[in-house]
């Protein structure tokens, strides 16, 4: 019993593998977690200051010779293209990983995720430079995308492959935190500027300054994250954990029916995901009385609801199982979207009940949807088996959520919107029963 005590930190993780050469703990469970927390915040508020300017900032910037419904069409259009360029990121950074290493991986993805970003905030609008201002953001977009899919650092998988076999569920949503963190950031930011300055003010150049706030981001996340991959300590535990490289036609061509199972078994969530943050936004400031600013009230207000969803759900997980928890989420997402549009259609009272039922399932759902089904990999698959099957979640599951959401539901009505949250959590379903089935057929 003694022994058994000994082998495991005060945090519940195994420190076989994570003691240094004379036997001190190197790299601790608790700057792992700090390391994934500080990369995703720093990646989603990207995405997140992207997706809110989709709707309060580029219709009028960018689009202004389409009506404000088309215009933001168009701008989820391209908001769509990084998660279409994010898989070739991956490939290619990993092509860069296998020959440089991980810091200059890490270092080039964080570099022009952050130039892109900031780059934005220098474009100017429709009136100076006409259609040629709409492709430079559609080229700053895609940059985005190719490098959220080169900053995948392994850290997310050796947190899940260290921690115990009963906690694994607790491990595996920490990541997940980052999402609300970087949520909450790039709400407040737009809330302060949106409500501080004019609105011609804030078109004029108050929006740019969140585009500036996130390349001070991205270098804080560089420095925390490269603080890790550079020891000697971090590189022997992912060695030991086989957390390399391998090429993509090798991974897809033996794994790829788990690359697609993986994918589609998060895709409930995932569509979910952009439907709660991004949608609403678009949503009601098209065809609701509220104040932008008390939407944007909300939804920050969504954000502690997304993050304790996540924290309660590694509890859950840990209880009753990963698979089985997503499972059961899958099919309250299905209840939900049956309800979706009633609330939408009863006023102030039953929009912000659409978001906040809305936050609190994601939250559930999505602090488990990320490696829900990876441990289906052969060890030596897992590290990109892990990343290119995040990138076709995204892709498959939120890439176009806002986009087809928003068109349905104006042109066609809000039942198109629960038809897509169904078929999302339907999708769920089928995946985590075929995973089953292939399983039980590998007698496991």
């Amino acid at each position: 019993m003694e022994t058994m005590a000994n082998s495991f930190s005060p945090s519940g993780f195994p420190l076989e593998g994570l003691h240094g050469d004379h036997g001190d703990l190197a790299v601790s469970p608790g700057e792992i977690s700090v390391g994934v927390v500080i990369g995703r915040a720093s990646e989603y508020f990207d995405f997140f200051v992207f997706g809110i300017a989709s709707v309060l900032v580029f219709p009028d910037l960018f689009f202004p010779f389409a009506s404000k419904l088309d215009g933001t069409l168009y701008a989820f259009a391209i908001f769509s293209l990084a998660f279409i360029a994010r898989p070739i990121g991956t490939v290619v950074s990993m092509a860069i990983q296998a020959r440089w290493g991980r810091a200059t991986k890490l270092t080039a993805a964080l570099f022009l995720l952050g130039t892109c970003t900031v780059g934005i905030a220098f474009i100017p609008g429709y009136a100076e430079l006409q259609e040629r201002s709409i492709v430079l953001l559609a080229l700053l977009r895609i940059g985005q995308g190719l490098a959220l899919g080169g900053s995948w650092d392994g850290l997310p998988s050796l947190l899940a492959l260290s921690a115990p076999g009963n906690r694994r569920g607790h491990y595996a949503m920490i990541g997940q935190l980052g999402a609300p963190i970087g949520f909450v950031i790039a709400l407040a930011l737009f809330s302060f500027t949106h409500t501080s300055l004019s609105q011609t003010d804030f078109l004029d150049w108050g929006w740019r300054y969140p585009f500036f706030v996130a390349f001070a981001i991205n270098v804080v996340a560089l420095f925390a994250r490269l603080r890790l991959v550079v020891t000697p300590e971090f590189e022997h535990m992912l060695e030991q954990k086989q957390l390399e490289p391998v090429s993509a036609r090798e991974l897809l061509r033996d794994q790829g029916h788990n690359v697609l199972i993986g994918a589609f078994a998060a895709l409930a969530s995932y569509a979910l995901f952009h439907l709660v943050t991004v949608f609403p936004l678009s949503w009601l400031s098209l065809y609701s009385a509220q104040p932008i600013n008390q939407i944007l009230g909300v939804q920050l207000f969504g954000c502690v609801l997304i993050a304790g969803g996540i924290a309660v759900s590694g509890r859950i997980a840990d209880t009753y199982g990963r698979r089985r928890t997503l499972g059961t989420l899958a099919v309250l997402i299905a209840v939900f979207s049956g309800f979706s549009p009633t609330l939408l259609n009863s006023g102030a009272v039953g929009e912000n009940a659409f978001i906040l039922i809305g936050c609190m399932l994601l939250g559930l759902s999505y602090g488990q949807s990320a490696g829900s089904v990876t441990s289906n990999f052969e060890a030596r698959y897992r590290y990109m088996g892990a990343a290119l099957t995040s990138d076709f979640a995204w892709l498959v599951g939120a890439a176009f959520a806002p986009l087809i959401a928003l068109g349905l539901s104006a042109y066609f009505g809000l039942a198109f919107l629960s038809l897509y949250l169904l078929s999302g959590a339907g999708f769920t379903l089928l995946a985590l029963r075929l995973n089953r089935a292939l399983l039980e057929r590998e007698g496991e």
